[in-house]
């Protein structure tokens, strides 16, 4: 059971891909596991940074990327994570 307490309550709560547990009461988590698929992830970053690599000579590609780019940054998400506006 790792650092968890026997016989404790543990409420389990889920941001993103972590998994975190904390004692019932209490206000500290402990990250007890990620879900994820590893080699999707290790595959899907591969494909971006082809992309990105191709781009520099593709001047079609590079102004799609330029367009998600500024989609992104008008985006709730963005928001959130950087608390800012470009």
């Amino acid at each position: 059971m790792g650092t968890l307490k026997p016989g404790a309550t543990y409420i389990y709560e889920r941001v993103d891909d972590v998994v975190y547990a904390r004692e019932s009461g209490s206000t500290v988590r402990k990250e007890i596991g990620r879900d994820y698929d590893l080699h999707a992830r290790i595959t899907e970053d591969k494909l971006w940074g082809d992309i990105r690599r191709a781009a520099e000579t593709n001047p079609t590609l590079q102004e799609a990327l330029e367009r998600v780019k500024v989609t992104y940054y008008l985006t709730e998400d963005y928001e959130k994570r950087y608390g800012r506006k470009t």
